[in-house]
């Protein structure tokens, strides 16, 4: 088998390493009628996402600290964290904060989500069927006036934060204190450790 040769290999190298990043989240790039935002600036404060975000709260509901995640329901990435974090719900109150960037199902199934007496379980459901490739839950295309608002807020929010892709975690570290933030997926003995969970 024949080698590559170095000035290949200078080219194969940066195409993986690229090809290993974009897997970590979906990006408003993904979206053929979404723009490009401009580079990364630091995100407001974690006070201001917990003031603005409208989403779903599941996990332990008496936890200190609350996890946010803006995600888009048609991301498969944001599906992935989704299942990771079922094993922590035990010990983390997450807010799962709908955005629509993906496409034209985003914005029914993130107010179906919204709305569902029982979003946990909803979105178990969605998050098997669009990783199994068959799209996710159905969803009324009439979303009510208040949900519309909601999820265009929360679009509008996630665009401030000038981050590129979700799903995007903001919480603050257990054991720290700090504020910290992540984008795309982590599996459970990951996310447990950003979260501070573990032992050091």
């Amino acid at each position: 088998m024949k080698l590559a040769t170095p000035r290949l290999a200078h080219i194969v190298l940066p195409l993986a390493a690229a090809l290993a990043l974009s897997l970590a989240g979906c990006s408003k790039q993904d979206s053929p009628n979404k723009t490009a935002t401009s580079a990364a600036t630091p995100a407001p404060p974690y006070e201001a996402v917990a003031a603005q975000g409208k989403g779903f709260t599941v996990g332990a509901m008496m936890a200190a600290n609350t996890v946010y995640v803006l995600f888009d329901p048609q991301c498969p990435h944001c599906g992935h964290l989704w299942n990771a974090s079922i094993p922590l719900h035990g010990k983390v109150k997450f807010v799962w904060i709908p955005v629509t960037l993906m496409n034209a199902k985003s914005g029914p199934q993130g107010a179906t989500l919204l709305a569902a007496a029982d979003p946990a379980a909803l979105m178990t459901e969605h998050e098997k069927s669009l990783l199994a490739g068959t799209g996710g839950i159905s969803a009324s295309a009439n979303v009510t006036p208040e949900l519309e608002q909601a999820l265009k807020n929360n679009t509008a929010l996630f665009n401030s934060l000038k981050v590129e892709s979700v799903p995007y975690i903001l919480a603050k570290n257990q054991r720290t204190g700090d504020v910290v933030t992540h984008n795309g997926a982590l599996d459970t003995a990951a996310l447990g450790n950003f979260l501070g969970l573990n032992p050091p």
